[in-house]
This record gives C-alpha cells, structure tokens and sequence, in this order.
C-alpha cells in the first residue's frame, strides 16, 4: 500500500511504520484514511477475513477494475466500483481525496472513478466490513457512503434491495454484461413497493420475471421459497417511506450469496470446500417464470404440454399464432360479460394455486365483503383474497398468470357470464362420462402415435439434398414468387460436425430464435448456424418467415442465407460467417469503441442505410424489417455492416405500405409508438428504429441503459434537451471525437431526432434519410419532439404507450439495439 505526504511530515511516518510492521507480523489492513492509496496488487483484507478489495481482471480480459470479492481461492467478485470505466493496465490506484470522496486514478492520475458526495468529509477513512461492505467515513464515525447501497449484481447477508418513490431512489442489482464483462448487464432486479411488494427482474426495463405479491413470509408466486431454510428473506417498510427486501443467513459461518447472472435468473450460492460454489436455489426454474409469457388471461403450467392454455370462459386471440407455440398474443373473452350489458348477475370461476396475475389493487378491509365488492364493480374482472394479504381486485388484463400442480400460489376468482359457469358445470359431468371411453381410446391412440414416431425417425435420416419427411415439405411453399424447394438443405450431422456438436466455445451468441454457433464445412468454408431452441417464442412460423424473406434478397449489406435444416426436432438457418460479430459488441464496448472512429462509423451507417432501402424500395419484395438493433447487425472482416434476423420481418404485396397487428414483436424503446401502442406498422416503423441507432452511434450509448443521472433523462430525451440547448455536439462519443466534424454531429444529430419524431408522417423515409446524411439535402427541417418511451414500464398489459450545419460530402453512420 502507497501512502500520498502530506504537510504533517510525522503522521504518515507513522502510518508507513504501522502499514509495516502489520504485514511483518501477517496482520491485514482492512482500512485506508484520507491521503493514502492502494496501489494495483495490494488489498484490504476485511477484519474476520471473509472479504477482500483489491484490483481485478476478469477472466479472458486484461481490463482492470476496483472490486470487492470474498477472499477464498476462487475469484468471487460481489462489487465492482468502475464497472463502466475499466483500467487498461495495472498503474491505477485507489484512494481519499482531498475532499474526502473514494477515487480510482488511472496511471496519469485522471479520475476514473469517484463516489459523489455531496459534501466534503473531513478525515475521511474507508473501512471494509466482514459482511462485503465497504463504508465511507469521518473521524466521528458518521457514515457517508457504503458499497451496499450501491450495489452491482451480488446480494449479500444484510444488504438491502430497495425503493423509495417520495425521493426516487432505488438499490437495484444490476447484471454484469456476461461472466466475463463486469459493464451493466441487460437485467436489473428491483423492489416494487406499490399496493403490495412485488419483486421483479427487468430485462432493458421492461417485466421478465416476476415473484408476485409478498404475503409477509414470502413471495406467493415463488413457492420454492418454502424450501430455502438456509436464509430468511424479509420486506420492510420504514418510516422513511422506504421498501427494502433483506436476508438474514441461519448459519453466519457459512459463505453464501445471491447474484443476478447475465442470463437474467437470480441464484442463490454456496461454497463447499470440496465442490467450489454451488447452486442451490434459482428464481427461475421454468419457462412459466417469464413474465407474461401466455399473454393476457393465459395461464402457464410448467407440467402440461403445450405450458400455455386459456382460462375456461376464454378462447386464443390468435389461433394460428397459438397452435404454433407463441402465445404471447394471449386470449379474449367468448362471452360478454354480462354485467356490461345491464342483465342478469355475473359470476366468478375459482382457479386454485395460482401466482396471482399482476396489476392488482389491493383494498382496504371489507370484511369479508372482497367477492360482493367485485361482483358490484362492473370493471372488476377477478378478485382474490390471499391470507396476509388482504382483498386484491384487478380491473384489468389478467397478465403473468401461472398454476402450480403440488403447492404454492392462491385462489383466483375470474368474472364470467353466467352461461360460461353453467357451461363449466356440463364439462364436470362430460369429463365424469367419458373418463371410461378415454381409457380404452388412450391405448390405441397410444400404439397409432409409437407407429408414426418410428416410421418418422427412419424418414428423417433421408440424405442431405431430399425432402421426405412433413417437416421438409414445408419448404415447397411458394410464397411472394420465392422458390422455397431450391434452398439447399443441410444433413444436422454435418451441422453438428461442422460447430463440433454445437460445442460451447462456438457458442457465437443468443437471440429469440436460438443459440448462433460458429462452424466450418467440410470445404473449408466457415459458417455461423442458427439453431431454433425448443423453448423459442418465434417457432415454425418464423423460421418459415425468415427463410421465405431472405433466401431470394441479394444486397452487399444484408447477410446471405446459404441454407437451412429441417431434420426430425431440429430447424437450423445456416448463414455466412461474420468474424468481427455484430455491432452492439463495438459499439457498447468501452475498450473496443476506438476500433470505431468517425469514418468507419459513418461507412457503417452508409451500409445499413442502403440495406434498408434495399428492403423498403429497391427489391421486388417490400420488406419492414421490425427488429432493428445493433445485435442484428454483423460486421465482416473489413467491418463492412449486414442486417441479419428476418424473424420477425413483414412482406408487402402490390401496393401495401402499412399493416397492423395483434402481436407486436421486437424491442421496446426501439419502437416506433405507432407499433408499439397500435400494432400498426410501416416502413416509418423502420425509419424510426433507425433514428433510435443513429444517436446511439453518435453518442456510444445504448438506448435501453443510458440514463443522465443529474437531469433524469434517458438518451432520446437527452439529445433532444442537448439539440434545444444548441449543445448537441457534446453527445458524441469522446474516443471517436476529432477537431472539425462539428457540422457532421451537429447534422447527424439532426436526422436521428428527424426519424424518431412521435407522427410516423412527419418522419422521412430511408430513402430521404440517405440524402440527407450525404447531403444532397443540404438544408434539413427543425426536428418536433420525439416520442419518449420510457425505459421503466408502467407495467400496464399494452405497452403504454430547423436547422442546417456545415455539411460535408461524407457517408454515414448507423446502430441497432438489443434482446427481444
């Protein structure tokens, strides 16, 4: 440890002396005071020896960062201080300023990192606690900052998950990026403390698994907490007005945490000298833990095949959609509810063990009164009434709803016209009737579908340019003038030789599709395979889609499909290899953001300006992409942009140039409102995606993440608050910043705040797009307000929803964002 003179020459002698002498005699430091550093391979050891801070790389990376990790042979990071700002080489140092905030310098002594107080302390010191935390102190022993009201992905004993509305303030875990890239993940997991505690895990701020309600010994749509003897979980609210969620460890020797993964699941950890870290409890367990993942009045069951089905009284609102596995689309009523009609009463259908759907409201006591309430409230659709936690009503879309098989969850009671009940009483005595029919029939149907297994498995071993079996018949259709048949198909061995049986470390990423896996043919020629996993939203339908749209369309910036495999289970889309990935893994990637200068980002955006263009006018097919994002552009070896996923595209016909939907697809943030609150959707749709990226690549900062902490403003607002206040320039990206481009950025900026304008009318189309960032429109008109959607959900069941610079002749720049 290093130690900074100061004037008293005597106090850091005797500092130096004490530092010394402790680790002569193998004493650890667990503190540092005001003007001393700890310098890269030195370490506070916490006093019971439990916990350490010291510098850091993560696995597979020379970055180095500040963090604190249990102190066990196994590096365990729990906190790192400049998740965003890592160390190129090991001459940083970590100390008190003068001021009394913690700081990380790097080699020349420029600001890293700092903690922000608001105030200065005098005879600051930072002490690390036995429990991971470190804390911020003066000489009289106030705390001014702790570790653990910062926290990054680990939740440790005592440290608390929280939320304040009257002061907005919130301690979220926050995921890392992947295991090794400690930069803020995709998923946060909060505390929601309205009507009743909820906790949630947010995927780019929007509901990806929910806990359900808290009943005041635990989470009543997590039953496996009943299991968890090795902590003892808690929600408070203080006087403060602060909701915060807390463990307690039954055993305090042993070394156990929780961390919210880069997947997005919340696991619980424990160390065995013998096996290493163990997990041993997960939030997640199965697709019915995704949030919403039957859509609105579907229920989800993880024991029943298909997991998804309607509540009695309702019907899929999209049958097609439904009966090919994605069911986002949810179910509508068959029957009006009566009440709505002036006639005769209602009634209420009990589900057992149900996690309670979200959007509840919970009433004041009514004494026994919740069903009478609801029946009296034509706008009530269902009550429950949990034990410990009172009268819920829900008066809107029953969302997020799941039924459990052994234990856990509580009774819903879901409003149906009272025909619909009467209907449900004839299906009891049906189902009582037919029970010895079934039987019988059970054992021949049984035999029918063994025989087609068999004869099935024996055709699907058909050789690598046939199509026997049904699933391969599908590639016959002729849709939109698109020869399907003349796609070359693919053997699955020679895609599992080819990735090495789909080995982890060709693992190239993961969409909503599958897994993507890097391969090599027997020719030599390099692959990148898409693999249709069985837990995939998009399903046959759009594997179909994407192989009907892409396998007819040749352009230099839309990636090339070179076949596809349809074997038995396994769908697979075979692409060329991409060897620089896509383009979120520069563009959000602060070590490799200078591979990026200004006019490889501006050849970029040229690239994937004409790609599109190439899709909204210039194929003979229409085509609105509907999933732009910097993932689903792939760069080449020359860094050359390919827009990649037609999963999700749509094909225009004759004259079509807008369409609408019931199920709206992609990522939100990234859609335009139209799309997004209306299902409507066209090549603006496009055109405001695009908007969206464009200020990305200005700024290097993703959409779904960046969010200005001093004036509480996401990216789009903020751009639009820097271009009112004329200092529009100041969002470029500083490592792609040169003297003299001024008017580009200033120009740029321009037409992503054009293109993301809330009417879909005042946005211009690509093709204008292109002539405005090469300037053949010189002149560009003042942008209106954009459409600010907003990062943090209101959780409601719909997604809620003149200038000219100095132009110069150069070509353009363009990003996508991120994970449906």
């Amino acid at each position: 440890m290093a130690f900074n003179h100061h004037k008293n020459f005597l106090q850091p002698q005797l500092s130096f002396l004490i530092f010394s002498f402790s680790f002569i005699f193998g004493a650890a430091i667990d503190a540092i005071r005001a003007n001393e550093s700890l310098s890269d391979g030195e370490a506070l050891i916490s006093n019971g020896n439990r916990f350490k801070l010291s510098f850091f790389s993560p696995p597979n990376s020379s970055r180095r960062y500040v963090g604190i990790m249990y102190n066990l042979p196994v590096m365990t990071v729990v906190w790192v201080a400049n998740r965003d700002k890592p160390l190129n080489d090991s001459t940083g140092t970590f100390q008190i300023s003068s001021d009394g905030n913690l700081v990380i310098l790097d080699g020349r002594q420029k600001i890293v990192w700092l903690t922000k107080l608001s105030a200065s302390v005098a005879d600051a010191s930072a002490l690390l606690l036995n429990t991971g935390n470190l804390v911020l102190k003066d000489n009289s022993s106030n705390t001014y900052w702790e570790s653990f009201n910062h926290a990054s992905d680990s939740w440790l004993e005592q440290m608390k998950i929280s939320t304040n509305l009257n002061r907005n303030e919130k301690n979220v875990l926050t995921s890392w990026r992947s295991p090794d890239d400690p930069t803020p993940g995709s998923f946060t997991l909060s505390i929601e403390p309205l009507d009743v505690p909820q906790s949630f895990i947010w995927k780019d701020g929007y509901p990806y698994a929910r806990s359900g309600p808290w009943n005041g010994q635990l989470f009543t749509g997590v039953p496996h907490m009943k299991t968890d003897y090795d902590v003892g979980a808690n929600v408070i609210r203080d006087s403060q007005g602060t909701t915060y969620l807390i463990y307690s460890l039954s055993n305090s020797s042993i070394f156990l945490y929780c961390i919210l993964t880069s997947l997005g699941n919340l696991e619980k950890k424990v160390w065995s000298d013998k096996k290493g870290w163990d997990v041993t409890w997960s939030l997640i367990l199965s697709e019915c833990d995704m949030y919403g993942k039957c859509g609105p009045f579907g229920s989800c069951n993880a024991h029943q095949k298909p997991i998804c089905s309607c509540f009695h009284g309702f019907v899929p609102k999209n049958t097609a959609e439904w009966e090919a596995g994605n069911w986002t689309s949810g179910c509508m009523r068959k029957t009006r509810l009566q009440c709505e009609q002036n006639n005769s009463m209602d009634g209420f259908l009990k589900v057992e063990k149900v996690k309670v759907p979200d959007h509840f409201k919970r009433l004041p006591s009514l004494q026994g009164d919740c069903r009478g309430t609801c029946l009296r409230d034509c706008s009530c659709i269902a009550y429950a009434d949990p034990s410990g936690i009172g009268c819920l009503h829900w008066t809107r879309n029953l969302t997020d709803a799941q039924v459990f098989t052994t234990y856990g969850g509580d009774d819903l009671y879901i409003r149906l016209a009272s025909s619909e009940l009467a209907h449900k009483k004839n299906d009891h005595k049906t189902i009582i009737a037919t029970a010895v029919v079934l039987g019988f029939i059970l054992v021949a149907v049984s035999a029918c579908l063994l025989n087609h297994r068999a004869r099935k498995h024996k055709n699907s071993s058909i050789s690598y340019k046939t199509k026997g079996t049904s699933e391969e018949s599908m590639l016959k259709r002729d849709k939109h003038g698109v020869k399907l048949e003349e796609l070359s198909l693919f053997k699955f061995q020679m895609l599992s030789n080819a990735t090495e049986k789909f080995k982890l470390v060709n693992k190239l990423g993961q969409g909503g599709f599958g897994p993507v896996y890097r391969g090599q043919l027997p020719n030599g020629q390099k692959i990148a395979v898409k693999r249709l996993a069985s837990s995939s939203n998009q399903g046959v339908e759009e594997f179909m889609n994407e192989v009907e749209v892409i396998s007819r369309l040749q352009h230099r910036n839309l990636v090339k499909l070179l076949g596809c495999c349809v074997e038995s289970e396994e769908k697979m889309l075979v692409y060329e290899y991409m060897p620089n990935g896509s383009l979120d893994a520069y563009l959000f990637d602060s070590h490799k953001q200078e591979f990026l200068d200004w006019p490889t980002r501006k050849l970029i955006i040229e690239g994937i300006c004409r790609g599109l263009l190439y899709l909204h006018r210039d194929s003979r097919l229409k085509i609105i992409h509907r999933d732009l994002k910097a993932s689903n552009i792939l760069l080449d070896e020359e860094l050359n942009p390919k827009i990649s996923d037609f999963g999700m595209a749509r094909i225009f016909g004759g004259k079509g140039d807008q369409a609408n939907t019931n199920r709206v697809v992609g990522t939100y943030g990234y859609m335009s409102p139209e799309y997004a609150l209306r299902g409507i959707f066209s090549e603006k749709s496009d055109v405001y995606s695009f908007g969206v990226l464009l200020l990305e690549i200005v700024s290097g900062k993703k959409n779904s993440s960046f969010y200005d902490e001093d004036q509480h403003l996401f990216l789009i607002a903020y751009a639009w608050k820097l271009w009112n206040d004329g200092k529009i320039v100041s969002l470029m990206e500083p490592t792609a910043y040169n003297g003299g481009m001024e008017g580009d950025i200033v120009r740029y900026a321009n037409v992503g705040l054009l293109c993301v304008q809330e009417t879909a009318a005042d946005r211009p189309n690509i093709s204008t797009v292109l002539s405005m960032l090469s300037c053949e429109i010189v002149k560009l008109p003042h942008p209106n307000q954009p459409a600010f959607l907003k990062m943090q959900i209101s959780r409601a069941t719909e997604p809620s929803t003149k200038s000219s610079s100095k132009c110069s002749a150069n070509d353009v720049t363009i990003s996508v964002l991120e994970g449906r």
